[in-house]
């Protein structure tokens, strides 16, 4: 019964696609090079994540000993890698969305003449990325008294002898998290921008007469549900954003891994593995578990953000 039954369904799913042959043909490139660039590496990544592989012999099957490793021998990852990738992500991820956020309502208050300066003064940042890392943020994090924060500091007094701040293992975190704070008005910041603007003015008269009676009522009762998208699109920009920020690290110091690991995030984890040690098999692991781990917190967004029946 299921055989016939599983070979109608497949002969009519190839007639509604050959009814829809010209749709399909529009959409061939995206689905091509979605293919090609996301789903194939994907899945082969998925496949090496059980082998162990170098990158010159044939990948030999191991089975589930990467992740087994991963959670039980791999102390860098355990004592540095993880506790580092949690704080980073929590305080700039949560930090920038919320701060995004803050920005975009502020700015949404401004006359409309205002609006495009103030716009482009915070996103301005996010687009010059590692010509702003490289120009303005090493040179103020120097170690040397040119540097701009140690010549501040020695001018009024503060402290004796230049810094060596991006090679101190107690600043280099604080500095990736400023860095990546500054640089966190992104795409997502447009979205709620963008979000605020489409928000039905009349609600707010509603609202006033239901009861609301101050601007945080307004935004928690009123905004926040009627841009839903724009905020599901913002956390989900900043999750990617926030788990591939591993290269601030190398980029501001220059170094492959940061001195004791201060600075190791997943991804400087996954590249020391892959690209210095050619263990691709267990960075595969790790790329995998980085993916699942960026999953559940896309689908946490999802549930807190999806739209409600009546909504």
């Amino acid at each position: 019964m299921d055989g016939p039954r599983f070979v109608k369904r497949f002969k009519r799913f190839l007639r509604e696609c050959w009814n829809a042959r010209l749709s399909y043909l529009f959409l061939a490139p995206f689905l091509i090079a979605f293919s090609c660039f996301i789903l194939i590496p994907v899945f082969m990544a998925v496949m090496l994540s059980f082998t162990s592989f170098n990158g010159f012999e044939f990948p030999t099957f191991i089975g589930f000993t990467n992740f087994i490793n991963l959670l039980t021998q791999d102390m860098i990852f355990i004592k540095y890698t993880l506790p580092n990738t949690f704080k980073f992500a929590i305080i700039t991820g949560l930090g920038g969305y919320l701060l995004s956020f803050v920005f975009a309502w502020l700015i949404h208050q401004l006359p409309r003449s205002l609006r495009d300066y103030f716009t482009l003064a915070f996103y301005a940042p996010s687009m010059a990325g590692g010509v702003a890392l490289s120009v303005i943020w090493i040179a103020t994090f120097s170690g040397d008294q040119v540097g701009y924060l140690n010549n501040i500091l020695l001018n009024y007094g503060i402290i004796e002898s230049p810094q060596l701040w991006l090679q101190d293992p107690k600043y280099l975190m604080n500095i990736m998290i400023i860095v990546t704070l500054w640089t966190s008005m992104g795409v997502g910041f447009l979205a709620m921008l963008g979000g605020l603007q489409t928000v039905n003015t009349e609600l707010y008269e509603a609202g006033r007469i239901d009861g609301i009676k101050n601007a945080l009522q307004e935004v928690f009762y009123i905004t926040i549900p009627s841009m839903k998208p724009q905020m599901l699109f913002s956390a989900v920009m900043t999750i990617v954003g926030t788990l591939k920020a591993g290269a601030i690290s190398t980029q501001l110091t220059g170094l492959a891994i940061t001195p004791k690991y201060s600075g190791h995030l997943m991804t400087n984890h996954i590249d020391d593995y892959a690209f210095i040690r050619y263990e691709w098999g267990y960075a595969s692991a790790l790329s995998v578990a980085l993916l699942v781990f960026s999953y559940l917190v896309m689908r946490f967004c999802y549930r807190l953000f999806a739209t409600k029946e009546g909504e």
